[in-house]
């Protein structure tokens, strides 16, 4: 009887270890790139034919190879970034696995011209093996032409994604590099067709020019700070410049890009106050530490993360993205320049009482620095919360009309309203005061085992904000008593709201966050909805109120509660300017 375990032979080996690391086209560019720039390659240049499906030739300017070196590098786990096992706690390069060439080469032709400035050596393999080798020039730096991708595994090729899709993938990885190395001249060619080429400057916001445009470009805010551990700086947008997907958060340690959910739910949370939850910021974050605190080699794609002191990250890069968008509120001006930075600052003096004329400004700041220029912008100081605004109106039940000699505006009254509530809510339940009324019937409330087992875990936290709630029975409470801001009819919703999001936050509860949160729904069901006739009274108090607020800007949820159309740009709708 013949043994049935069996060693694979090499070329098995390899075409099932190309499955893990080359899934696709862009998987190559990836790889091969990554070797340029840990090479001190200056310059990097993709060329595609159709995609990369026909074509992929990456040519460098780095430190090449000789003839062994140029040999060896196609062999299993051969590489020249690893020699013993303590390298692998202290990487300091994008590659160190040795799986990528020896993955690629099994599953396509490929040419390779390289040189150390000393030697220089041709070779072509096809389907791993080596089938001519020759002299070549003395330019130093590589060439490789990865040819026909799959071809000798057409399973994997007929898997292949559109030409447009491949090419967006490998257009997404190279706008990666360019961002996590912005020293770096980036050039990306497909069938002739220059698609992005950068300068190599370092100046990561020309970087974000390039790829982004001068738009976005525009809306990005400069951050830094640094911990023990960890060193942070980068960019983020604004939160009106947001996607419908998290692709565009992008987070860069030591030069690699990298993925870490928590870390993007970090980022994203910290925009809570200012947008959708469904919306996403792009941002390009720099992280720098010691490569002994992280651990990339946890799958080939060597993507994914680990961090040591993951909390101290977290909170230093939370608190310079909520400190950034604190010092800059956004005004919604329909005009050419669409959204205007606005730094709100509490004016020197109180504010006088309310009168008939509602003091309301929302002065458009120009930033003169042109973007092409690539410094932070400047805001300038004296910026007032308001100007005169005068009510006229309402439209559709939900917008109120106002007009003063800057042009019209329109308030959108259920977001103004939640603002109010939201900024009034927050501060009840930071200084919760030790008002209630009792409820003449008492609010029975009935959970599973695990929500009660939460609860009562918990329930300091409900009793401090000023309800009176005990246990009821094996799995359930009674509430009593609660605090005298509670919305009337809108009690028993309170109450289970709270229990609700505690239920939802008892693995990572945070109590900023939580009021913040709570806030936030509490006010969108206490405030005056869309599609709601008021009268003139009705819609000053509720701009008498927005005044007051620390950002009138935005509600609770991150929509503009405020949109102006300049006069000049009235008169151009009604061709009075040309």
């Amino acid at each position: 009887m013949m043994s049935k375990i069996r060693i694979m032979s090499e070329s098995l080996a390899n075409k099932i270890a190309a499955g893990e690391v080359i899934e696709k086209c862009s998987s190559v560019v990836k790889e091969l790139i990554e070797n340029s720039i840990d090479a001190g390659s200056t310059e990097i240049k993709v060329e595609l034919i159709e995609s990369g499906t026909k074509l992929i030739k990456v040519v460098d300017n780095g430190s090449g190879m000789d003839e062994e070196d140029a040999v060896l590098c196609f062999g299993t786990h051969a590489t020249s970034k690893l020699y013993k096992e303590d390298d692998l706690y202290n990487i300091n390069t994008l590659g160190f696995r040795g799986e990528a060439l020896p993955s690629i080469a099994v599953v396509s032709i490929i040419n390779l011209s390289t040189s150390d400035g000393e030697t220089g050596i041709k070779l072509s393999l096809e389907g791993g093996k080596l089938v001519s080798k020759s002299k070549g020039d003395l330019r130093k730096g590589t060439i490789i032409e990865v040819k026909d991708l799959f071809y000798n595994t057409p399973a994997r090729l007929k898997y292949l994604n559109s030409l447009y899709s491949e090419l967006a993938s490998i257009t997404s990885v190279i706008n990666h590099a360019a961002l996590s190395h912005p020293d770096i001249r980036f050039t990306l060619i497909n069938n002739d067709k220059v698609l992005l080429k950068t300068d190599g400057s370092n100046n990561l916001l020309k970087v974000i020019n390039e790829i982004y445009g001068k738009t976005v470009a525009k809306k990005m805010l400069e951050i830094s700070g640094e911990n023990d551990d960890y060193d942070v700086h980068g960019y983020i947008s604004l939160p009106d410049e947001n996607k419908s997907n998290r692709n565009h958060m992008i987070t860069l340690v030591n030069g690699r890009v990298v993925r870490n959910t928590e870390l993007n739910k970090t980022i994203n949370d910290s925009y809570h106050k200012y947008k959708p939850d469904n919306r996403y910021p792009i941002v390009v974050l720099e992280i720098k530490t010691d490569p002994s605190l992280i651990d990339v080699n946890i799958h080939p794609s060597k993507l994914d993360i680990k961090f040591s002191n993951f909390e101290d990250l977290k909170l230093l890069v939370s608190n310079l993205i909520e400190k950034a968008l604190d010092n800059n509120f956004l005004g919604v001006d329909i005009s050419t320049k669409e959204v205007n930075i606005v730094k709100y600052e509490e004016p020197k003096e109180e504010r006088k009482e309310y009168k008939e004329e509602l003091t309301l400004d929302l002065n458009n700041y120009e930033v003169d620095e042109p973007v092409t220029e690539y410094k932070k912008e400047e805001v300038k100081e004296d910026v007032k919360p308001f100007p005169n605004l005068y009510v006229i109106g309402s439209v559709l039940g939900t917008y109120i009309v106002c007009h003063n000699e800057d042009g019209m505006y329109l308030i959108d009254q259920h977001a103004a309203a939640e603002r109010y509530n939201y900024e009034k809510f927050k501060n009840l339940l930071k200084n919760p005061g030790k008002d209630r009324i009792n409820l003449l019937i008492p609010i029975n409330l009935e959970y599973s085992k695990d929500e009660y087992i939460i609860i009562k875990n918990n329930i300091n936290i409900i009793r401090n904000i000023g309800i009176e709630i005990e246990e009821f029975g094996e799995s359930s409470f009674i509430v009593r008593s609660h605090p005298t801001w509670f919305k009337e009819g809108f009690e028993e919703y309170f109450v289970k709201n709270i229990l609700e999001k505690i239920i939802n936050n008892a693995k990572n509860f945070d109590l900023e966050r939580f009021n913040d949160s709570l806030a936030a729904s509490l006010a969108c069901h206490s405030s005056i909805q869309a599609n709601t006739e008021i009268s003139i009274e009705e819609m000053n108090k509720i701009i008498k109120d927005l005044s007051t607020c620390k950002n009138p800007y935005n509600c609770a949820h991150g929509r503009p509660t405020i949109i102006h159309y300049p006069k000049y740009e009235l008169d151009k709708l009604f061709k009075r300017v040309m």
